[in-house]
């Protein structure tokens, strides 16, 4: 990435949250007389259960009709309780069969970070748009096969960033954009909780995505990045755990993120203690939301007496609904598979940091 990578570049090439693509996907695939696309689960965790199908059931341009699954015992249950048929049930090894059902327009990856490259490859093969939950994947390798897999079969490929569609989040961005406050020159971030995640957790994985870094951190990262407009130039970061249980993976880690005109931002995330802010100093003001990540609350205040109230919608049934009309315009998502791979080669140089004494790492 070349070190002189202005705000003024990014607008032009990243886009924000605010002003989605418009150059649009090869749309080969969808009917435009329909009216709602049906989207497959992939993996039945506490995601997909708690937050997702329940959203799309609040959703105007999609609707929840397959499920692909590995543990046969829930089937039942989500048959029951949503109305999905036979055939639109699916497991990890006849996926791939998903390309001979026209009732499946969409599948939503909420498996492990360590299988999202898998089975997004396997969605984008049998020719469905492809929604990718957070963090995209393992490495930046794995991020550039999905997009590759995806351009190849001309569907459509988002990562669920939940945030650059919640209304606040946007704001914030809207500002750093338009420059409201002055340009931005300092933001700090932290998204993380104080846990304990049981022997069999994915968490506790690290070849299936485990750790701070990977489940929470992508947040300030993402947040560092939509507040300032811009792509970092170097990074430092620093990495340790302090209970037993996390021995393979991060407890805690904490970054810098060095932009272009000087700006900073600095980060952290943890397993081990409660944090859920984003604060951005500009050259003529403030702004603040705390909470920023939660799945509702987001709230916060600017300088100048603003306050920004927390919006009553679902967020995961806007950021389904967002995505889901950008295919069926066909244009291109609103958090395309760029953004995720920006984000995993960030994650990728912190860790790379933190082995070599937090050492500072050019991107």
């Amino acid at each position: 990435m070349a070190k002189d990578f202005s705000r003024k570049d990014f607008l032009k090439t990243a886009g924000t949250a605010l002003a989605a693509a418009s150059f649009g996907f090869p749309n080969i695939l969808l009917s435009k007389q329909k009216e709602k696309l049906g989207v497959a689960l992939v993996g039945l965790g506490s995601y997909s259960t708690g937050r997702l199908a329940p959203g799309l059931q609040k959703t105007e341009h999609c609707e929840l009709r397959g499920i692909v699954t590995g543990s046969p015992h829930k089937i039942p249950k989500w048959q029951r309780q949503y109305d999905i048929p036979d055939s639109n049930v699916y497991n990890y090894e006849n996926m791939h069969e998903v390309a001979n059902n026209d009732d499946i327009d969409v599948i939503y990856v909420v498996t492990p970070p360590g299988l999202h490259a898998k089975y997004s490859i396997i969605g984008a093969e049998a020719g469905k748009h492809v929604w990718c939950e957070k963090p995209m994947a393992m490495n930046v390798e794995e991020c550039q096969s999905i997009i590759n897999a995806a351009n190849k079969n001309g569907v459509s490929l988002s990562i669920g960033y939940r945030l650059q569609h919640e209304p606040n989040n946007r704001t914030i961005i809207r500002y750093g954009r338009e420059e409201t406050y002055g340009a931005v020159q300092e933001v700090k971030s932290g998204a993380g909780y104080n846990g304990r995640h049981s022997s069999d957790s994915w968490r506790r994985d690290p070849d299936l995505g485990g750790g701070a870094l990977y489940d929470m951190g992508v947040y300030p990262i993402n947040a560092s990045r939509y507040s300032t407009n811009m792509e970092p130039i170097a990074v430092r970061g620093k990495q340790w755990s302090e209970r037993d249980i996390y021995n393979e993976v991060d407890e805690f880690t904490e970054f810098e993120l060095e932009f272009p005109d000087g700006v900073m931002a600095f980060g952290e995330t943890s397993f081990g203690k409660s944090t859920n802010y984003l604060n951005v100093d500009c050259a003529d003001g403030w702004y603040r939301l705390k909470p920023f990540q939660t799945y509702s609350g987001v709230k916060g205040e600017t300088s100048d007496g603003k306050k920004l109230p927390p919006d009553p919608h679902h967020q995961q049934a806007r950021q389904m609904d967002n995505e889901a009309l950008a295919i069926k315009e066909g244009r291109d998502p609103i958090v395309p598979g760029k953004d995720g791979l920006r984000d995993i080669r960030i994650v990728q140089a912190i860790m790379e940091s933190s082995q070599n004494s937090q050492k500072r790492i050019s991107l």
